[in-house]
């Protein structure tokens, strides 16, 4: 064979060299990809292939105090679907729409969109789930699937519906408890990677179902749900009765102010809260501001008695009106009482008394008193929307302002504010910042954190307290408010009627009133101070006409609802420690009537209480300016001062008494 000539060889050597270089090139590519690049190369495929959700664990319970589940999580199916892998769009519209409450067109928007990932529904209702599941098997559905997710419920539907808000699709809380308790209630986040198809549709084979265990806190409200619910039936009743066309009712306990009802009209339900306005949302207790009128009078006459200016017993002449900077302002009734007791100016209302007292006090003091019941300042319940107030500027005050906030006009408050200052009254004068968050529990049940009554200050003295509660209490058993009487109770308490502010402001709106009655009870040991507030009814319109009955409706049931046994009728005050009575001597014995002596000038004599009602003694005792203590029922057989002792006036007596 011939010997293969020199240049092929040569041609085959660069042949083989090339081919060499070429294969330890691409052997070395492939090193560098699988060793070098190789983590991020396969991270980004993952990517591809890979989609992260964010899963959220269940929100914590929300309770009455008393454990009565107010709102509460459970787990449901939300729909989502992948366009591309949809074979005839219009179809399926048409069989989703009447499922899912959604009309044709929308769903077929969503659908024809270039997206590989869509929600059709969130949080669908058990039913619903089900009849689309059923839809899916029947008509063989492709790109159609289900992802478990926490929804929110509400078992009661309105009850509370303004105190606990609720919560958007997305798990955030929007409104009343749940959005001011978002970040203590919201369960736990876990971001979570997902495997997808080409398409990028999730393949919920895998973790997708997956949902973190740990749930948010859950927390106890003062609610009592059965009280809410007696208040709100009563709400409703007043609402149809009276044609209001809205309304609030707050009651809250005196001693340690918590809210044991809140409720306000229209309402709204929760499960359901995007087929109601922002208007019926509104928590009105809290965010809404009137001239409070004739209930306000309570403050002014505390203040008035704190301050000196007037005794229960001082004579007034009442002419039916007053004129004031040039300002001429009448009694509500158009009526002139002539020669009055400060006691008879409170028990019906008058105004020309109460703008009398309110100078004395002045424009600064009577302020002073004013915010130190807590009026142009929010309570700082923790719920939101909640609204100052107004008051007057007492540095800029005209006499005509005195004069019209003596009688609860030219100011605005909440009716939170003016029930928080009616229990002051019922708590000897101690002012408490209201409450309606008890205490927090982890998702085991163990106690998390629990919250005591606060004390923001001590507004006017127990003995002030005490006095003004036996003047309320003549409202309800003998003056305007005798509506609001309770049937073997005894109860206190003021009521109300103002023209409606115009909505800027400035100004009223002719022929629109605010009826309210304020009251608590039971004298003796107060349990609860309330607030009703009626907002622009239609035909009469006096407090005590309409707001009135609305208290005595709900108390008569919470009185037995919460096992307060009845009193024999007679007005009582509760009882204090003997050493705290400022007489110049104490006398437990049994009364025994000695001689009669002339009291020194700027004295008075005790007079003997032996065998008196407690009717009776009262009126003796405040008719000499003394101020009335009793303990037990019945008929008077001790007394802390011996009869015919001289003391000065504003003294308290206290006075014992037993059954016949």
């Amino acid at each position: 064979m011939a010997a293969m000539p020199l240049h092929i060889h040569k041609r085959l050597a660069l042949f083989l060299m090339l081919t060499l270089l070429a294969l330890a090139g691409l052997a070395g590519r492939i090193a560098w990809i699988q060793f070098g690049e190789g983590q991020r190369l396969s991270a980004k495929v993952r990517e591809q292939l890979r989609e992260s959700r964010v899963m959220q664990s269940p929100r914590g319970t929300i309770y009455d105090r008393n454990g009565r589940e107010l709102a509460v999580s459970t787990m449901t199916k939300s729909l989502y679907a992948n366009p591309h892998e949809i074979k005839d769009v219009d179809a399926l519209a048409g069989l989703l729409a009447p499922i899912l409450g959604i009309s044709q067109a929308d769903l077929k928007e969503r659908l024809v969109t270039g997206a590989s990932f869509i929600w059709l529904k969130r949080t669908l209702e058990p039913a619903q789930a089900k009849a689309v599941a059923g839809l899916i098997k029947e008509h063989e559905l492709t790109g159609l699937g289900f992802v478990e997710e926490s929804k929110r419920y509400y078992p009661n539907d309105s009850l509370a519906a303004q105190v606990l808000g609720f919560v958007g699709t997305d798990d955030i809380g929007l409104e009343g408890i749940e959005m001011v308790l978002d970040k203590t209630i919201k369960g736990q986040k876990l971001k979570q990677v997902i495997d997808t198809d080409s398409h990028g549709t999730p393949i919920f084979k895998s973790v997708f179902s997956f949902i973190p265990e740990k749930q948010g806190k859950s927390v106890y409200l003062t609610i009592d749900a059965t009280i809410q619910y007696i208040v709100e039936r009563a709400l409703d009743n007043a609402m149809a009765k009276t044609g209001a066309q809205a309304a609030t009712v707050i009651i809250m306990q005196p001693k340690t102010g918590e809210i044991l009802a809140m409720a306000s009209r229209p309402s709204y339900n929760p499960n359901q809260f995007e087929r109601f306005s922002s208007e019926q949302w509104k928590n009105r207790a809290i965010s809404i501001v009137y001239e409070p009128g004739s209930t306000f009078k309570a403050v002014i006459a505390a203040a008035a008695l704190e301050d000196g200016k007037v005794r229960p017993d001082e004579r007034f002449v009442d002419k039916g009106f007053v004129e004031i900077s040039g300002r001429r302002i009448k009694n509500w009734s158009d009526e002139s009482y002539g020669d009055v007791s400060f006691m008879d100016i409170i028990k019906n209302s008058i105004n020309t008394g109460f703008v009398e007292v309110g100078m004395r006090v002045g424009a600064a003091k009577l302020t002073s008193y004013v915010r130190g019941f807590g009026f142009g300042k929010a309570t700082g319940i923790g719920l939101p929307g909640e609204e100052a107030g107004i008051l007057f500027d007492p540095e800029k005050m005209r006499d005509s302002d005195t004069a019209t906030m003596s009688i609860g006009q030219s100011i605005a408050v909440t009716p939170l504010q003016l029930t928080a200052a009616i229990a002051a009254i019922a708590n000897d004068g101690v002012l408490l910042k209201p409450r309606i968050i008890k205490e927090y529990h982890y998702d085991d049940g163990t106690l998390a954190d629990t919250f005591d009554p606060v004390v923001i200050r001590q507004a006017i003295s127990p003995e002030t307290a005490r006095t003004l509660s036996v003047m309320l209490e003549k409202v309800v058993s003998e003056g305007g408010g005798k509506k609001a009487a309770v049937k073997g109770y005894h109860f206190a308490g003021k009521t109300g009627t103002a023209e409606k502010l115009k909505p800027g402001g400035y100004g009223y709106l002719a022929g629109h009133y605010i009826a309210s009655f304020g009251g608590f009870g039971p004298v003796e040991d107060p349990q609860v101070a309330a607030l009703i507030v009626l907002d622009d009814p239609a035909g009469i319109y006096y407090g005590g006409e309409i707001a009135a009955p609305v208290f005595n409706e709900i108390m008569s049931q919470v009185m037995r609802y919460m096992s307060v046994r009845p009193q024999d009728g007679n007005p009582l005050l509760p009882p204090i420690k003997p050493e705290a009575a400022n007489a110049t001597a104490t006398y437990t014995s049994p009364i025994v009537e000695g001689p009669p002596v002339t009291p020194p000038t700027g004295h008075v004599l005790v007079p003997v209480l032996s065998g008196k009602t407690i009717r009776e003694a009262a009126e003796s005792l405040h008719n000499l300016g003394l101020t009335f203590v009793p303990v037990g029922t019945g008929t008077a057989v001790k007394q802390n001062v011996a009869p015919h002792t001289a003391v000065k006036p504003g003294v308290e007596i206290i006075v014992y008494f037993e059954p016949r």
